[in-house]
């Protein structure tokens, strides 16, 4: 089976989902509708609100064929199937093209159980350091392009349907001026913790000897 995106009416990602858990046994066709969890801050006040990944799609897994590209179709507020190769059915005039695996492992490697892109744990650390603890980006530096400290947000690079896509995802400052970090097998480390800090990825070794080898750099408001 491969995943294909369909591309829907704005604000009906759910609806179109529904009516495909209605219509086809799982077997058959898989859906998500991938979302991300971030903070927003409205009149003095913090909400954890959840937003689209890919605002306007639907994801599905399935073996696409012709007959099953036509009973797509019927689908409410299904605008299209989403073609970006050269695939095609030459006796019936279709296009219908797979999303590019390098496309979609990493975004399924970003989604838990809900499909939702959670809060990932960074904890501030010396010399304007951080390192990501926990979460989803915990081994995925290499996607983020900034972090901000004040919104609690990473902006991170995917690819999506041959295009780059920028947008921010929660994250949790781990801040106190004193904060004790539970390391593997029961060790763990001091820090003290900056205003400004840059991205680290670090072995609970490398942790412990506070000597944090860098992979990818970052400093807010850069």
């Amino acid at each position: 089976m491969n995943w294909y995106a369909l591309y829907v009416e704005t604000g009906k990602e759910e609806a179109v989902q529904k009516f495909l858990r209605l219509s086809f046994n799982e077997q058959m066709l898989y859906s998500l509708v991938p979302q991300r969890k971030i903070p927003e801050k409205k009149s003095g006040r913090i909400y954890h609100v959840y937003k689209k990944l890919f605002p306007g799609y639907v994801l599905i897994r399935t073996n696409m064929n012709p007959d099953f590209y036509y009973r797509l179709r019927d689908v409410p507020h299904l605008l299209w199937l989403v073609n970006t190769g050269p695939h095609y059915s030459q006796n019936r005039g279709l296009y219908f093209s797979p999303i590019a695996e390098a496309e979609i492992t990493p975004i399924l490697d970003l989604l838990n159980e809900e499909n939702t892109v959670h809060y990932s744990q960074v904890f501030l650390g010396l010399d304007s350091k951080a390192t990501i603890i926990s979460g989803p980006l915990r081994g995925k530096e290499g996607i983020i392009k900034k972090l901000d400290k004040r919104k609690n947000r990473a902006k991170i690079l995917l690819h999506f349907l041959e295009k780059e896509v920028l947008m921010d995802v929660g994250i949790e400052i781990l801040n106190p001026m004193e904060h004790r970090v539970e390391i593997a097998a029961s060790k763990t480390v001091t820090f003290n913790a900056p205003e400004a800090v840059q991205l680290y990825t670090a072995s609970s070794d490398q942790l412990e000897a506070a000597a944090l080898g860098p992979l990818s750099r970052f400093r807010y408001g850069q």
